[in-house]
């Protein structure tokens, strides 16, 4: 009976099993007749699994696009780098006399922390891993070809280099916030070699200067070493494309080092400059502080103010004013006004020094920057609704386009009827820097206004071939030809006349032409901050004046000034030096072609100097061709002779009197002309022996002078003046060795 339980176990176990075996053996044949049908097995090909095992591919690499200036100077580019490794594992080193890994961890940290710039402990720490291979962290990376010969020289064994490629900024803090800087990303290992655009140009054109890598593949042996006679397939690298700027090398470092010598003597809080050519809209160069070096990336603000910060502008927005009062025929130069304060319903607009000038011209009002005079100019001559017409013509309203990122947009504050007339005088508006470069085109350039742009062209390195080409653009005509002559020629008034708020900005040899601005800035409290440097203090400018080649805004906010200094003071500096090293760089003619001949007809007209330092007035006085003479030891020029709008002669002395002890000077060789202007300022009482030029005089050179002192002159004529001077030396002399010896 057991028996046959078993026995019938057994069978049923036997049947089990065979249909086990007889199913794998039907799968296995359906699968094998599937593969010989098709040749695929799980998805993918078996030649290609078997093409695996036996071919290599090598990755070739590809260059990210370079970034060059105008002229072909680099200003971005890829180049080597090394990472530096270190092999711990024992077993790669067959040969003891030829050890491939570190032998001494102790000792190759003490030869290299110093390269690395590391502490000892901590390169001691990371060679002394349980790991088969291991970096250095941030020391160890982007190491220079010269630092790679250094490590290697010391000979220290499992030390070895990963060669790869980083992004080089050749200038450091150069234009950062145009060309901006790329990264390598981290990632996949086949994204991580490669390089991404992370803030300006290097970010808005990434899809132009990214590279792809190239490959070969090749057939190789069991041991992975390349077969020899067989075919080899290549995929050639992509490199990325040369982007050009319009920015020019030389121009942008002008700026910089000027922007640098400002920053270092003012500490601003910002600084913004750029430099346009107006006859094509070509940025030549663009910066502000706070900036940062793109090899360092030592950011503190992601924005670039030039394009970025829409603020009020002040006085330079009545460059436009004037332009659309002028446009609309209701601007008449020599009409009269009072100036001081105008009143707008229940509220006062006033001058900047608050009690006006009394009853002036509007030319006068240009010069001296009345806001009164704009205020009326668009109430009673313009009208509110044409002047945001000209708003609009001129651009405020919209964003320029310039091909960088982050543009943003100002403001136009228009609602009620005093923010129409703050408008016309910067106040209440905002604008950015940008607007106010495309703005100022349309004066520079004969009415016509130009689009403003950095990209020049956009290159194939293999091929050369031109893949984007930006040429001049014109965005409108807000004036015409005959309006911005006009505008030009009261604009130059504003830095050439005595009552002129741009003195600070004359050039010597060329004419400029332009506006300054002071502008507010807004309290978190509510109303405006309130401080003799809580500004943003700006000037608006082109040259030459006859046929504009450069414009140029600079605004420098909250400067830390000296009592006796204006907010004019670092602004000028930046304006003045730029503008001038690049007129000449670029070999414009000087304006002033004038000989001293045409000088002697027409005569020179002198501005005031009354409250410039000495330095500047006396800076001024020899780029007019004049002799400047110093009376006084103070700081300030208090008053001068010739008066401030008295017609001078090359050569001619002006006196310049300051506060402080007063001496006498040698008026020896001096004209009569020129020795009364002294006797005048001093208050002395002079008189006069004959005629030509001083031979001697009754008050001792550098002596001290008190008002009322007589100052007697004897003169000759000019043949006879040399051997009078001989004479009276001589008589000098002889009185000196016969006077008693104490």
């Amino acid at each position: 009976m057991m028996s046959d339980k078993k026995h019938k176990n057994t069978h049923k176990g036997a049947v089990i099993l065979f249909c086990l075996f007889s199913l794998l053996f039907f799968v296995l044949m359906f699968r094998f007749v599937q593969i010989q049908a098709t040749g695929k097995a799980d998805g993918k090909a078996l030649a290609i699994a078997a093409e695996k095992q036996y071919k290599q591919k090598q990755t070739i690499a590809a260059k990210r696009g370079s970034i060059l200036d105008r002229n072909g100077e680099v200003l971005a580019e890829d180049t080597p780098s090394y990472t530096l490794m270190a092999v711990l594992d024992p077993t790669m080193t067959t040969d003891p006399n030829d050890p491939k890994h570190v032998v001494d961890p102790e000792r190759t940290a003490e030869k290299l922390a110093p390269l690395l710039h590391m502490d000892v402990r901590e390169a001691e720490r990371i060679l002394t891993k349980k790991a088969k291979q291991v970096e250095f962290g941030t020391y160890g990376r982007n190491i220079s070809y010269e630092l790679k010969q250094k490590i290697e020289a010391l000979k220290l064994p499992g030390i070895g280099f990963i060669r790869d490629t980083k992004r080089f900024y050749p200038n450091g803090t150069f234009a950062s916030y145009v060309i901006g800087y790329a990264q390598q990303k981290e990632g996949s290992n086949e994204e991580k070699s490669k390089t991404f655009g992370m803030m300006g140009i290097e970010k808005s054109l990434d899809r132009y200067l990214q590279e792809k890598n190239g490959y070969v593949v090749f057939e190789r042996d069991k041991d992975g070493f390349r077969l020899p006679d067989t075919k080899e397939t290549i995929v050639p690298p992509d490199n990325g494309d040369e982007v050009y700027l319009t920015i020019d090398q030389k121009i942008q470092t002008f700026l910089e080092d000027t922007m640098n010598q400002v920053e270092k003597q003012y500490q601003p809080k910002k600084i913004i400059a750029i430099v346009a050519n107006p006859k094509t809209g070509e940025i030549l160069a663009m910066s502000t502080r706070p900036s940062f070096d793109p090899n360092k990336r030592n950011i503190t603000n992601y924005l670039n103010d030039a394009i970025s910060y829409p603020y009020e502008p002040g006085s330079t927005m009545k460059m436009f004013t004037l332009a659309a009062a002028i446009n609309e025929g209701v601007y008449n130069g020599n009409e009269l006004y009072r100036s001081g304060s105008y009143r707008v319903g229940r509220n006062e607009i006033r001058d900047h020094n608050k009690v006006g000038w009394g009853t002036i011209t509007f030319n006068e009002g240009v010069q001296r920057s009345s806001n009164v005079a704009f205020a009326k100019l668009v109430k009673e001559k313009l009208g509110e609704d044409r002047f945001l017409q000209y708003l609009y013509r001129f651009h405020f309203n919209v964003k320029t386009g310039i091909d960088l990122p982050g543009e943003a947009l100002g403001n136009i504050l228009y609602r009620y009827p005093i923010e129409k007339l703050t408008t016309a005088f910067g106040q209440g508006t905002s604008i950015t820097p940008i607007q106010q470069i495309q703005a100022a085109t349309a004066i520079a350039n004969g009415g016509k206004m130009m689009k403003p742009y950095v990209v020049d062209r956009i290159v194939d390195p293999d091929t050369k071939k031109v893949v984007v080409q930006h040429k001049p653009e014109v965005v409108g005509e807000p004036i015409t030809k005959e309006t911005a002559q006009k505008v030009l020629d009261i604009l130059e008034t504003v830095v050439t006349s005595e009552k002129g708020t741009g003195r600070p900005y004359q050039i010597e040899g060329y004419r400029v032409a332009g506006k300054t601005g002071t502008a507010q800035i807004p309290s978190p409290k509510g109303g405006y901050l309130t401080g003799y440097e809580n500004y943003i203090f700006s000037f608006l400018g082109m040259a030459p004046k006859e046929d504009p080649q450069l414009l140029m805004y600079v605004a420098v906010q909250q400067p830390k000034l000296s009592p006796t200094e204006t907010g004019a003071a670092p602004v000028s500096m930046i304006f003045n030096t730029v503008m001038k090293n690049s007129l000449q760089y670029l070999n414009i003619r000087p304006s002033f072609e004038k000989t001293e001949k045409s000088l002697d007809k027409k005569g020179i007209e002198l501005p005031s100097y009354a409250g410039q330092t000495v330095d500047a007035a006396v800076k001024d006085v020899k780029a007019k061709g004049l002799l400047p003479v110093v009376i006084g030891n103070g700081a300030e020029v208090e008053a001068q002779l010739p008066f401030a709008g008295d017609e001078v002669i090359v050569r001619e002395r002006v006196i310049l009197k300051t506060s402080g002890t007063v001496n006498m000077p040698d008026l020896r060789g001096w004209s009569l002309r020129d020795a009364l202007k002294v006797a005048e300022l001093l208050g002395l009482q002079p008189s006069v022996k004959g005629s030509g030029y001083v031979v001697t005089q009754s008050i001792r050179p550098r002596s001290s002078v008190r008002k009322g002192d007589y100052l007697i002159l004897e003169l000759v004529e000019p043949k006879k003046w040399k051997e009078a001077v001989t004479q009276v030396q001589t008589s000098q002399t002889d009185r000196k060795e016969k006077a008693p010896v104490d």
